[in-house]
């Protein structure tokens, strides 16, 4: 609630339009004692009184197809984990509850290859799609952002996102857990904007030290109000010229 408050003043005082993602369970960590969340039933009744209270719209993730109703209930988009993004089933079922569905592109995929997933949640009828950009795998432990992804996945039609700081992340580059280099956070977040994307995708702590997930490729809070401030007028730039 805490953090849910701080962007919201953040994103209104730099006129930046905010979606509030928070998981209910972090269902794909590296070790067996990783922390997890509450929960489905306690996590989406957080993001219940989030969304009441600040009147911001909520994004949450969803791991199995029965989660999907529930999810759907409370937050305006659902999202599809990365190593999930081929499952046929809760793709179908998220797209069926008629939510906006996010989808993270898998590490394992090509751009173009993502126009499949969107073939299956738009087969349900539900055409409310943006696809995230989040890297693909190199080598053990890395991930690269391939900026020509992108204008590939802008032509299946639907918004695209970059995940700045999943781009960043060492997956597994600690043993038991993933490791970062945050230090790369802003200038891949001044790639990304420059060649249009939609939106930014960015995971926040007040002290990255102390999260119980993906602290090691977090920005710190306090630098965010400066990140944005240094994107909005390339995002402006970039869309005078497409207009």
């Amino acid at each position: 609630m805490k953090m849910a408050e701080r962007l919201v003043k953040i994103a209104a005082k730099g006129k930046v339009p905010l979606i509030f993602k928070a998981s209910y369970d972090k269902a794909n960590r590296s070790s067996l004692r990783s922390f997890r969340g509450p929960g489905l039933a306690g996590g989406v009744e957080i993001l219940r009184k989030i969304r009441d209270r600040f009147r911001v719209p909520v994004l949450t993730d969803v791991h199995e197809p029965a989660q999907a109703r529930a999810a759907a209930e409370v937050c305006d988009v659902l999202q599809v984990p990365a190593f999930l993004s081929r499952q046929t089933d809760l793709l179908i079922a998220a797209g069926e509850t008629g939510r906006a569905v996010n989808l993270k592109k898998g590490q394992f995929l090509s751009p173009w290859e993502m126009a499949n997933a969107v073939e299956k949640v738009k087969s349900t009828g539900n055409n409310s799609v943006m696809i995230t950009e989040r890297g693909v795998c190199f080598g053990y432990n890395n991930l690269v952002v391939d900026m020509r992804s992108f204008p590939i996945l802008a032509k299946t039609g639907c918004p695209v996102v970059f995940d700045v700081t999943h781009s960043v992340q060492l997956p597994g580059g600690q043993g038991k857990s993933s490791g970062g280099q945050p230090e790369f956070i802003e200038p891949l977040a001044r790639a990304g904007t420059a060649m249009g994307v939609d939106g930014i995708f960015l995971e926040v702590h007040e002290r990255p030290e102390r999260a119980l997930a993906d602290g090691s490729n977090a920005l710190r809070l306090d630098r965010l109000s400066g990140l944005l401030a240094k994107l909005t007028p390339i995002a402006k730039l970039v869309r005078s010229w497409s207009s």
